[in-house]
C-alpha cells in the first residue's frame, strides 16, 4: 500500500472587514502623483469626452492634463484676478472659466484663444459649468448672490435668478432635464430652478423646514443624480439627500466628516458619491445604503475632488497647493478602451495628450511564438498514460520512514505555516508517535517546541490541541528543571498566559450572562 501524505487541516477564519471587496476596488488607486501649484487648487474637472483631459485651476490661470503622463498640455492665463471653476465641454474642444473680477470666458481648449467673453456679475463668479445636455449653454453662480444661464453664441444672459439672499457657491445643470438648475447658497439653502418660468420651483434647507432638514451652515456644494430625482448637499460636515419628487423632502442627513465637506462628485454609473472635507479625508458611500464603505486620507485639506469617467484617475486639489493624481489599472476583464486614434479623438484633437511618450510603439512586427505540434495517433490506437508521481515534502518523507522527533522539527521552521505544523502533530497523535518525536530533546531541540506552544495557545483554532502538547512536554520535562534558564523562562511565560487566558474566559462567560438576561428581559417586555 502506498504512503498518504498528511492532509494539511485548513481552518475557516472569521470575514475581514478591513478588506472586503469595496475596500480592496478603492485600494487599487494608489501611487499617488503630487504636482505642487503655487496657490490652492479649487477646481478639478475631467472631460467626458476619451482620453478624459482635465482641467486644474489655481490662482490665476487654468492648466490641461494629460492624464496618462500627468503633464501639462496647455496653460490658459488670461485672467486679471484669481480663476475660477475651469470646466471643459463635453466634446472636449471648449474650457470656460470665472474669475474673481466677476468675467466669465470661453476658450479653445487648444489655440486658448478667447471665444466668448461673458461679462454681467459684478462679484467673484465660483461656478461656470457648460450645460451637459445643451452645450451652447453655460451656467454661472457668483457672490452677486445671483445665478444665470447663458446662450454662448450670443453671449447673452438666457435666465437670471435672483432668489438667494448670500454668496452663490456651487450649481449644477439637471443631466435629465435641461430647463432645471440646482444650486446652493450661503444663505443656506438649496434651490431648483426653472429656466422656463425664470422662478424657484423648490426650496430646501431655509430655517422653516423640519429640525433634521434644516441647514445651520453656508451650503459648499450640491450634485444632482442622473436621474433627476434626488439631489445631495453639504453644508458644513453634514450631507444631506433630497428627494426632489417629494417636493423637496430631506430624506437623510449624514454626518461623517469631521470638518466641512467641501466637494462631492460621483464614480462613472453614479452608483458610488465620493465626498471631500478639509478633515484630510476623502469618504467613498454605497448610494443604496448610504453607508461610508471606503475611506482615503490626503496630506492636506481637500477643496475639490473629481473622478475619471473610465474610472482610472482620481484628482484631488487642497489648501496648500498640492495636486494628487491617483491611478488605478484597469482588469484585462474590464471593457476595453476607446481606441487612441479613433475617429473621435482625432476629431477633438485628443491626439496631442499622447505626445511625450505615451504613444504605443509603431511600425514593429508582432512575432508568433513557435508551439510544439501534438502528434496525432491512429483512431483504434491504445495509448498508455504516464501519470506523474507526486512528489513528496520533507515531513512526509520522514515520516514515512518512521522518523517522528526529525519530521517534527522539519516543520518547527519559521516559514512552516502553523496549519502544517498542527497537522503533522494530529498525524504523530495518530500514529500514537508524539512521545517519541518529543523525547530526548535538550535545551536546544526544546526551545521551538515551546516558543510554539506559547504562540497559539489563545488561539481557537489550535488550543486544544496546544494543550495535549504542553501537558505531555511538563510531564516528560518537570524532572529536568531548573538545569537551563532559557527553558524555565519559557515555562513561567506559558504559565501565565494559560493564566491570563483563563481570566479573559471568565469575563466572557460574565459578558454572555450579562447579555443573555438583557436579551431575555427586553424579548419579554416585547411580549
Amino acid at each position: 500500500m502506498d504512503y498518504q501524505p498528511v492532509v494539511v487541516r485548513k481552518h475557516g477564519r472569521p470575514a475581514s472587514t478591513k478588506h472586503n471587496a469595496e475596500s480592496r476596488y478603492w485600494r487599487q488607486y494608489k501611487h499617488p502623483v503630487f504636482i505642487k501649484e503655487y496657490a490652492p487648487v479649487t477646481s478639478v474637472h475631467f472631460s467626458p469626452s476619451k482620453p478624459h483631459r482635465y482641467a486644474v485651476t489655481a490662482a490665476t490661470r487654468v492648466q490641461i492634463y494629460a492624464p496618462r503622463t500627468q503633464k501639462v498640455t496647455k496653460t490658459i492665463s488670461r485672467f486679471k484676478d484669481v480663476a475660477r471653476s475651469g470646466c471643459i465641454r463635453g466634446d472636449g474642444k471648449l474650457v470656460v472659466a470665472g474669475d474673481d473680477t466677476g468675467l466669465i470666458q470661453v476658450f479653445d481648449i487648444n489655440s486658448r484663444a478667447i471665444l466668448r467673453t461673458l461679462d454681467s456679475h459684478k462679484q467673484p463668479v465660483h461656478v461656470a459649468k457648460f450645460s451637459a445636455l445643451d452645450q451652447t449653454q453655460v451656467l454661472s453662480c457668483s457672490d452677486d448672490t445671483t445665478v444665470k444661464l447663458w446662450d454662448v453664441p450670443s453671449q447673452a444672459a438666457i435666465t437670471t435668478f435672483r432668489d438667494h439672499t448670500d454668496y452663490v457657491r456651487s450649481g449644477q445643470v439637471s443631466t435629465s432635464n435641461p430647463h432645471l438648475i440646482l444650486t446652493g447658497s450661503y444663505d443656506a439653502t438649496v434651490r431648483l430652478f426653472d429656466s422656463r418660468t425664470g422662478e424657484c420651483e423648490m426650496l430646501m434647507g431655509d430655517p422653516s423646514s423640519a429640525a433634521g432638514a434644516r441647514n445651520t451652515s453656508p451650503v459648499e456644494q450640491v450634485l444632482m443624480f442622473p436621474s433627476g430625482t434626488l439631489a445631495l448637499s453639504s453644508a458644513g460636515p453634514i450631507l444631506r439627500v433630497w428627494d426632489l419628487v417629494a417636493g423637496g423632502r430631506c430624506t437623510r442627513a449624514m454626518s461623517n466628516h469631521q470638518k466641512t465637506v467641501t466637494s462631492l462628485t460621483f464614480n462613472s454609473d453614479a452608483s458610488r458619491v465620493l465626498t471631500g472635507s478639509l478633515d484630510q479625508m476623502v469618504k467613498v458611500y454605497d448610494v443604496s445604503t448610504y453607508r461610508v464603505v471606503h475611506t482615503m486620507r490626503y496630506p492636506a485639506p481637500i477643496l475639490c475632488l473629481a473622478i475619471s469617467p473610465d474610472e482610472t484617475h482620481i484628482a484631488a486639489g487642497m489648501s496648500d497647493g498640492t495636486l494628487s493624481v491617483r491611478r488605478r489599472q484597469p482588469k484585462a476583464s474590464e471593457p476595453a478602451a476607446q481606441d487612441l486614434f479613433s475617429a473621435t479623438s482625432l476629431r477633438t484633437g485628443a491626439f496631442e495628450s499622447f505626445l511625450g511618450g505615451a504613444l504605443p510603439v509603431l511600425g514593429q512586427g508582432h512575432v508568433k511564438e513557435k508551439k510544439k505540434s501534438k502528434p496525432v495517433g491512429d483512431v483504434d490506437e491504445l495509448k498508455v498514460e504516464s501519470k506523474r508521481k507526486k512528489r513528496l515534502r520533507d515531513y512526509d518523507k520522514l515520516l514515512k520512514n518512521f522518523k517522528y522527533s526529525a519530521a517534527l522539527d522539519s516543520v518547527l521552521r519559521k516559514n512552516v505555516p502553523p496549519t502544517t505544523t498542527f497537522s503533522l502533530i494530529q498525524e504523530l497523535i495518530h500514529r500514537d508517535g508524539l512521545r517519541t518525536a518529543l523525547a530526548g530533546r535538550d535545551d536546544v531541540l526544546l526551545e521551538p517546541i515551546l516558543r510554539l506552544l506559547l504562540k497559539h495557545i489563545t488561539d481557537p483554532r489550535f488550543g486544544e490541541m496546544v494543550c495535549d502538547v504542553a501537558n505531555i512536554v511538563i510531564e516528560m520535562y518537570t524532572p529536568v528543571l531548573g538545569q537551563s534558564p532559557l527553558i524555565d523562562a519559557l515555562f513561567v511565560r506559558l504559565r501565565k498566559k494559560v493564566t491570563a487566558e483563563l481570566r479573559f474566559q471568565k469575563d466572557l462567560v460574565k459578558a454572555k450572562g450579562a447579555l443573555d438576561m438583557l436579551l431575555a428581559s427586553a424579548a419579554l417586555s416585547v411580549a
